[in-house]
């Protein structure tokens, strides 16, 4: 079982996810995208900055080190900011249909910057199972449909913006990919939730910097008069950014980051169970097979 146990983690890190995105889903929809990402952050800050005090006795891990500092700030940045940014960008060039299959790229990139910043490598079986996974998700992704307006999805797109949606998913699976490997050159063995408590400032610190730059820093503050969605806003950032992101990097210190990776990206496969039970949505035989193929690639990944 300790062999697997980064595998496991990841597993329960998708749980998570599907949990958060069910809430962000909600709050994005009242609040906005910057104010969502800046709130999030912040609530997940001050969890941290809670855990600290009563576990360290200090509000900030000061005692981390420059080197470790430098790289999870990277691994904030790249993670949270510049991949944020480019994939809610997609979501409206395109949609989020589309930009949920090529984001579905991510853990094939984890797997190649793994390889040459890391060197990890992945068996033929392992390689077969990302790849298994990540067409059982395209499957389920493809068959949901636009999740957004027609104005918004890639239907009504000229070329030249569909091109630029494109563009933009990939960077945001680029960002997810970076920044998980960054995480782990940074902190190798530290303790994940001191590791993510630094990736969380540097997150903030960079959402605040474009908030600035966008003129648009009043619009968190406009959201916290939003009591209604205050209340989901924080469980998603405690399943999210607080529980769920320092579970993912505790997976990635104790298995390989790409398969890390594919496994934590089964959340548009999980999210079929809310989906199902709070809103009592049809899953097709589409999306049934999807989630079976990517059930098999997961254990393909096991068995590696």
């Amino acid at each position: 079982m300790d062999i697997r146990i980064g595998e496991v983690a990841a597993l329960v890190t998708a749980v998570f996810w599907t949990v958060t995105a069910v809430c962000f889903e909600f709050a994005a929809r009242r609040i906005g995208s910057l104010a969502l990402n800046v709130l999030r952050l912040a609530a997940a800050l001050i969890l941290f900055t809670i855990l600290g005090i009563v576990l360290r006795g200090e509000l900030l891990p000061l005692g981390a080190g420059a080197e470790v500092w430098f790289w999870l700030s990277l691994s904030g940045l790249v993670g949270f900011v510049f991949g944020d940014l480019f994939l809610f960008q997609a979501y409206i060039d395109i949609g989020a249909r589309l930009t949920q299959v090529v984001f579905a790229s991510a853990p094939l990139m984890t797997a190649v910057i793994g390889w040459f910043a890391l060197g990890e490598r992945i068996s033929a079986v392992g390689l077969l199972g990302m790849v298994v996974v990540v067409a059982g998700i395209s499957l389920v992704v493809m068959d949901r449909g636009p999740s957004m307006p027609e104005t918004a999805g890639n239907a009504a797109s000229p070329p030249a913006r569909r091109l630029r949606g494109l563009f933009f998913a990939l960077m945001g699976a680029l960002g997810q990919a970076g920044g998980l490997v960054l995480s782990k050159i940074g902190a190798p063995s530290s303790d994940p939730f001191v590791a993510t408590q630094i990736r969380v400032i540097a997150g903030l610190i960079g959402f605040l910097v474009v908030a600035a730059v966008w003129r648009r820093s009043a619009e968190p503050w406009k959201a916290l008069r939003d009591r209604s969605v205050l209340g989901v806003l924080s469980v998603g950032a405690f399943f999210g950014p607080f529980l769920g992101v320092s579970l993912g990097l505790f997976s990635v210190q104790r298995s390989n980051a790409g398969v890390a990776a594919t496994l934590m990206g089964l959340t548009p496969i999980l999210i079929l169970i809310p989906a199902v039970f709070l809103k009592s949505e049809r899953v097709t035989p589409r999306e049934a097979v999807g989630a079976l193929v990517a059930v098999a690639g997961s254990s393909l990944l096991f068995l590696a």
